[in-house]
């Protein structure tokens, strides 16, 4: 053979060369088609029950083929709504501090909690870890407070544990530097801010809706469970003589929030994913908007869970004719609870209200009842002191009175991220 290919003129250089192509092509062929071993995310929906769980984690981990020198894919689960849901928040400044995991880990271990609520964005309007989504990252509003927000979250469902992701939506300091079109301004066209500095977004920019509805969707890639939230309302405090809603287009404010909640609504309809909101405590005794187009009945329509902030704290002097509302938490609980708990099983609503059918009415204005699941009410409670030393008796009370109205789930809101343990039931 060797004298066939000298016989074409071939020299020992040129069979050397030609010896070293073939082998480098060879090489190449290898390294395209053989596994490259790079770690790849998929979703498992994990049944949490005790004797299922590690289960779960195995199988996902080894059923798929791989060759012997890739590493296993890391899978993103998500488990049920738990019923009752016994929950507590946390920022994402402290979800990704080893202190914290470790008070959080103690009272998962130690208590009845079974959920946990952590900021995927805040009122800084900063992501708290880095998305992936190539809109998100051209927005820039990343910052990694949570380095391993997959495997954490990971953790918490090993142990049973439901996460929430809490999202601010309109009240987002960071947006107006990419968009400061979709800021709230002022009427002389400057970015208008609220008593603490705080800048907001406007709530009729459907930009900010779209914009919302993505990182919803990049938390529950995440890992997240279920999607809350919060500050979907107008600004309440600061110069409101001041201020200009240019996107507006002549909507009453309660109308804008409603086409907010229905927009969300209709962006995660049939994806399974459970979505949230959080309102004021007012909501639930108001007949009006409070002038920050908030409506109870309108987001009992849209959303799986509505969350009351009922802190006894945040009712102003004389409201149910108590002088400090905050030193009667069980009182404040149960009244504000039980008006939430009226509107939701017998309510008489406008029929502006989707997919209802209007009655005949004595008034020119038809009207339709509504029926909802009381069970979709979830009540944020305090367990900070404001107004009060809140001890562990204080948030108990507001624990019964969310029982004794007929509820079975609540959520626990400290902004320091501790809570005491005493006053929640052991495991």
């Amino acid at each position: 053979m060797r004298e066939l290919w000298r016989e074409f003129g071939a020299t020992r250089t040129t069979t050397l060369i030609v010896g070293a192509l073939v082998i480098i092509i060879a090489g190449f062929l290898a390294a395209w088609f053989l596994p490259m071993g790079s770690i790849t995310y998929s979703t498992v929906f994990l049944d949490t029950s005790a004797t299922s769980t590690t289960a779960a984690i195995t199988n996902a981990s080894t059923t798929a083929p791989m060759a012997s020198s890739t590493p296993l894919a890391f899978v993103v689960m998500h488990i049920k709504t738990p019923e009752p849901l016994k929950g507590i928040y946390m920022t994402s400044w402290a979800a990704g501090n080893s202190k914290f995991r470790s008070h959080l880990f103690d009272l998962i271990n130690a208590t009845e909690i079974n959920a946990v609520v952590i900021d995927v964005k805040d009122y800084t309007g900063r992501i708290s870890f880095m998305a992936g989504d190539p809109e998100l990252v051209n927005i820039g509003a990343s910052e990694n407070r949570i380095p391993d927000i997959k495997e954490f979250i990971g953790t918490l469902h090993t142990k049973g544990v439901y996460v929430i992701g809490r999202i601010s939506v309109f009240q987002d300091s960071y947006m107006m530097n990419v968009h400061p079109e979709w800021a709230v301004k002022t009427k002389g066209g400057e970015i208008w801010k609220d008593f603490k500095g705080v800048k907001w977004l406007d709530a009729g920019a459907k930009p900010v809706w779209e914009y919302t509805a993505r990182i919803g969707r990049e938390a529950y890639a995440f890992g997240f469970d279920e999607l809350n939230f919060d500050y979907i309302r107008f600004p309440s405090d600061g110069n409101l003589e001041d201020i200009s809603y240019t996107w507006a287009d002549g909507r009453q404010r309660s109308e804008i929030v409603k086409e907010f909640y229905s927009f969300i609504h209709d962006e995660f309809a049939g994806s399974g994913i459970p979505i949230s909101a959080d309102l004021f405590g007012l909501t639930t005794s108001a007949q009006g908007d409070l002038g920050i187009g908030q409506i109870l009945e309108y987001a009992l329509d849209s959303f799986d869970y509505v969350a009351p902030m009922v802190y006894p704290s945040h009712f102003g002097p004389g409201f149910d004719g108590y002088a400090k509302p905050a030193q009667h938490p069980y009182e404040i609980i149960h009244s504000s609870m039980s008006s939430a708990v009226e509107k939701a099983i017998s309510t008489t609503t406008p029929s502006v209200l989707v997919g209802e059918q209007p009655i005949a009415s004595t008034s020119p204005q038809l009207y339709s009842k509504k029926v909802y699941d009381k069970n979709k009410l979830r009540p944020w409670l305090q367990a900070f002191d404001l107004g009060a030393i809140y001890t562990p008796d204080m948030v108990r009370k507001q624990i019964q009175a969310t029982y004794d109205v007929g509820l079975t789930s609540w959520m626990l809101w400290n902004a320091a991220s501790v809570y005491d343990k005493n006053a929640l039931l052991p495991k």
